[in-house]
């Protein structure tokens, strides 16, 4: 338990993830511990690849969208994300 009263398997997660928008194909590829490579259909225009990165992302962990925050990296490839909550995620995947 935090101080907060929080079990620390629910405490946030930070992700890197490299994304390459305008892919032919979209999909997520593990590069390391909470390291990924995101590949999505959409182009870099008023936030749709950002929106596709979380929605592929959330896919792949299994969790809700919701959990996920884009916290840094808004117009850049590489991105930091952020995941609440993060006791259910399977690492491994």
């Amino acid at each position: 338990m935090t101080a907060g009263g929080r079990n620390d398997k629910r405490a946030p997660a930070l992700f890197s993830v490299r994304v390459h928008p305008s892919a032919r194909r979209a999909g997520v590829e593990k590069l390391g511990p909470r390291e990924y490579k995101v590949h999505v259909t959409a182009a870099p225009e008023k936030g749709r690849a950002n929106r596709e990165v979380l929605e592929s992302l959330a896919a792949h962990l299994n969790i809700p969208i919701s959990r996920l925050r884009l916290v840094r990296g808004a117009a850049s490839r590489i991105k930091m994300i952020l995941v609440e909550g993060n006791a259910d995620i399977d690492y491994s995947a």
